[in-house]
């Protein structure tokens, strides 16, 4: 039986155990709470409040999530009050003089992480605000001071914004949660970057992903099992299309929760597989919803619930639900609720989650399946003086009061100053901004003709609170354009000049224009050697060169 107590002013959670003791302290707060350009804050408290267990041999552990931080450990009554204990007199006193070094073992953590299909799925669905930060490194910890540390906890790290939970045979004795006063706080609101939904947009590798928002219920639970049954036997077993195929369900603030569906697949059956999964979703929506599949999901989730109760893993979930102002269910009550669900309670939910679904197409077209484009490009552009790219004949980028837009072909992306949410800035020059909407522009200095006053543009035109300083790189690792096609445009008066008679795209007007260039040029030489020495004229030699050089840069601007 779980037993709501309160401990030193913070809501408590007790149950008893099968297993070992077990006790962990959590707080609302996680990466939906931070702004881009101080991503990776709440994993560095995190890491800065464990510095004090670091030579304990009981085990522990902490971990930041989406919305919730939390301290866990197993051990002896002893050992379960001492980490807890220690853990909130950290978060007191951050061990400032552990910052340099610890975030260098964030960004060694970073590195050997490794990332999954649907890690790109929150960008596209929220921006680079909230809910879209789990997409995102830990850009901001080069940029995070002391300062912004103590302000951190201040505002997340207290009594009334935290939650504990002891699975053993009571409170530890000699337990004290020493945290300062505070308030609870609420759950970001989620942003979106999308216009409409369901939508798409084309993934990068071979894997399809697919998410979306459902209500937070029983049923909800059960849709998300099916869907994983459903796709195993028909995109596995039966079509032979994907080898793994597996769903999840997460909840998302008080009332919410993300299912995401994941099936990889070779190349040449990436069309098959997008079929496949269109089918079954479709099947789920219009009621095809196999009585069997339910009661084995319900079976084999009750099933994981009483063997989590008995050994006090529902604890943690427990917790968070209260924090979250949700009411806490007994392992009764949850299996209760999920063998309520029907199929026709399934195919309620397929429905909901097919009008939110947000689907990654595994490098192929998916507008067929009624599926509206998640937007890549930016419908705005800004006023300013224009630059020309020195590596791409298409490229050109404005940079003006409002903000900077970069045109490549038929993309273009605007990132306006007021909605941007990081500039990474480099030493020599290089410039990353993102907006909100999670649409970047990148600035290589090297890239673009006359334009040593950008960074200086852009760096008054964005706040400072947002800027990130980036340690200066190897020479070799900045770019440089093209030599052979560099040359060619480091005469902007001139190109800009004939292209007025000739633009760019005029291909065969070039083509034309250096053989008449060729015959006039070998025409004069004719006229030369015609008039013998009346011919040896430094204007008529003068006209010949120029004839000659012009049919160069015409012939040149035809082979481009």
């Amino acid at each position: 039986m779980t037993e709501q107590i309160e401990v030193d002013g913070v809501p408590a959670l007790l149950a008893p155990t099968a297993g070992p003791a077990h006790a962990g302290l959590a707080f609302r707060v996680g990466f939906a709470d931070e702004p881009l350009a101080r991503r990776g804050i709440t994993h560095l408290v995190e890491h800065l409040a464990l510095y004090s267990a670091g030579g304990a041999d009981y085990h522990y552990n902490g971990a930041t999530g989406v919305e919730y931080t939390y301290f866990h450990m197993q051990g002896s009554e002893d050992e379960l009050a001492a980490f807890l204990n220690g853990v909130c007199a950290s978060l007191r006193e951050l061990p400032m003089h552990r910052l340099a070094v610890e975030k260098e073992l964030l960004q060694v953590e970073a590195n050997g992480r490794s990332s999954g299909p649907a890690d790109q799925m929150a960008l596209w669905r929220h921006g680079a605000r909230d809910y879209g930060m789990p997409s995102y490194p830990e850009w901001g910890l080069p940029a995070i001071t002391e300062d912004d540390l103590r302000d951190w906890v201040t505002r997340y790290f207290t009594k009334d914004n935290a939650v504990l939970w002891v699975a053993g045979d009571g409170v530890p004795a000699g337990l004290r949660l020493d945290l300062p006063d505070g308030v609870r706080r609420p759950f970001p609101a989620p942003s979106s970057a999308l216009p409409v939904t369901p939508a798409w947009f084309p993934g990068s590798s071979g894997a399809l992903a697919w998410d979306a928002v459902v209500p937070r219920a029983a049923r909800s639970q059960i849709f998300a099992g099916v869907l994983e049954r459903v796709m195993f036997r028909e995109l596995r077993q039966e079509g032979g299309f994907s080898y793994a195929a597996n769903t999840s369900y997460e909840p998302v603030g008080a009332d919410r929760a993300l299912v995401t569906a994941v099936a990889d697949s070779l190349p040449e059956k990436h069309g098959a597989v997008l079929g496949g999964f269109v089918d079954v979703l479709a099947a789920l929506r219009v009621g095809r919803v196999d009585e069997a599949d339910v009661a084995a999901v319900i079976k084999k989730q009750t099933e994981g619930l009483r063997h989590a109760d008995e050994q006090g893993a529902r604890l943690p979930g427990q917790a968070l639900n209260l924090l979250a102002g949700r009411e806490v269910l007994s392992a009764d009550e949850a299996i209760a609720r999920l063998k309520a669900v029907t199929p026709a309670d399934v195919a309620e939910v397929a429905v909901a989650a097919g009008k939110t679904g947000l689907l990654m197409s595994p490098r192929t077209d998916a507008q067929w399946a009624g599926l509206t484009a998640a937007p890549g490009n930016s419908d705005n552009t800004v006023a300013g003086t224009e630059y020309r790219s020195l590596d791409r004949p298409d490229g050109r980028m404005t940079v003006g009061p409002d903000g900077v837009t970069v045109s490549l072909g038929n993309g273009r992306a605007t990132v306006l100053f007021a909605d941007c949410v990081i500039l990474r800035a480099w030493p020599d020059g290089a410039r990353y901004l993102v907006g909100h909407d999670g649409i970047v522009v990148y600035v290589e200095p090297t890239l673009w003709a006359r334009s040593d006053t950008v960074a200086r543009q852009i760096d008054a035109g964005v706040a400072a609170a947002v800027r990130v300083d980036q340690p200066a790189r190897d020479p070799e690792e900045i770019p440089r354009p093209d030599p052979v096609v560099a040359p060619a445009r480091s005469r902007p008066r001139l190109r800009s000049r004939l292209s007025a008679f000739f633009p760019p795209s005029s291909h065969t007007l070039w083509g034309l224009a250096a053989l008449v260039a060729m015959a006039f040029a070998v025409w004069l030489v004719y006229l030369k050697k015609s008039f013998g020495d009346q011919g040896d004229s430094p204007l008529l030699t003068a006209v010949a060169v120029a004839a000659v050089l012009f049919a160069a840069h015409a012939g040149r601007r035809y082979f481009r």
